[in-house]
């Protein structure tokens, strides 16, 4: 079997954190024994719009960079339809735009922002799930959502994550870590306003970036592990969240996670066992939490253990890539 992924995102060099869950996927797929080829920014003509802020990101930021979008998808067709591969798996329906000009069987992959997009336009990603052989979502709030846009056949595969040998030691005094973009749909200003007189780590870019105090910006895949094994608690304060990467990376750490009450982190936070749960743009709610966590450290252990085996038992890199490649082979 010959699979080619088509995506937008992909590491560009080691330790970056571009599209980094994407390359993980493909280099567990391929210790399997499976031809995997990418078809990514580095194949096709990115015009200014891939990398930096993210497809989105840069048209918000240099509107102008729209006229390019459909010489982009020109090359990202020509490029996929080069490619020798019996089923394409694309990440994000872009992609899977792309895709569906090949002619060749393909699965399509949403994650979030696109699905928010996609509800402006349905009629064009409806084409677009429906001619997949299957839609792939990472959480159930999302399998919803691409049912809801006209998918008939949807199943749930998360993101996996390596579970680190040791758990590190918590850094005095204890630190909240942020990890993620800098965006309003991240809820980062409400963490902000909350964590006021805390020690908040945050890692990450993005446009409130100059409204975030301190902010280290993006880190190496490294660093941001060593982040998370100092911290006492991880906050994932979103609006919106298609899967939640962070969250899973904190619970691997046996770190407990304040996050809030919205998409895929419903899947992986069980209010009270693995961590505490929140309404979203609620910046009290958020600091109760917090500081109910900060002042118990009984209560983060106990959480934080419970996390990281609800991450080992539901979302290791094995069970991941074993529905993957039931899903590949359904699929032909």
């Amino acid at each position: 079997m010959r699979v080619a992924v088509l995506t937008t995102s992909y590491p560009r060099y080691p330790g970056d954190a571009v599209g980094r869950f994407v390359a993980d996927a493909v280099e567990h797929v391929r210790r399997r024994g499976v031809d995997v080829d990418v078809v990514g920014p580095e194949q096709f003509r990115g015009f200014g719009l891939t990398y930096g802020h993210g497809v989105l990101g840069n048209v918000r930021r240099r509107p102008w960079l729209a006229l390019f979008a459909p010489a982009l998808l020109a090359s990202f067709v020509r490029a996929a339809r080069r490619v020798d591969a019996d089923l394409l798996h694309a990440h994000w329906l872009p992609a899977g735009w792309v895709a569906a000009r090949t002619g060749k069987p393909y699965v399509v992959q949403v994650w979030g922002t696109d699905v928010e997009l996609a509800r402006r336009a349905p009629w064009l990603a409806r084409g677009v799930l429906r001619g997949a052989r299957l839609v792939i979502a990472p959480s159930s709030a999302l399998a919803a959502s691409a049912r809801e846009l006209g998918a008939p056949d949807v199943q749930v595969i998360p993101s996996g994550v390596d579970l680190p040998v040791d758990v590190g030691a918590e850094v005095s005094p204890p630190e909240v870590l942020y990890a993620g973009r800098l965006s309003p749909e991240k809820g980062v200003l409400e963490l902000v306003d909350a964590a006021g007189g805390m020690k908040l780590v945050v890692a990450g870019d993005g446009p409130l970036r100059e409204r975030v105090p301190g902010a280290l910006g993006f880190v190496p895949h490294d660093e941001l592990q060593r982040l998370y094994a100092r911290a006492a608690v991880v906050a994932c304060p979103s609006r919106r969240e298609g899967f939640g990467v962070a969250c899973l990376e904190a619970m691997a750490h046996a770190r407990p996670v304040v996050a809030t009450d919205v998409g895929g982190l419903r899947d992986l936070v069980v209010d009270g066992e693995t961590g505490l749960v929140v309404p979203p743009r609620d910046p009290a709610a958020l600091r109760a939490a917090l500081e109910r966590l900060l002042g118990d450290e009984e209560l983060r252990r106990r959480l934080g253990k419970a996390g990281r085996e609800r991450a080992r038992e539901r979302f290791s890199w094995e069970a991941v890539t074993d529905a993957t490649l039931a899903a590949y082979r359904m699929s032909l």
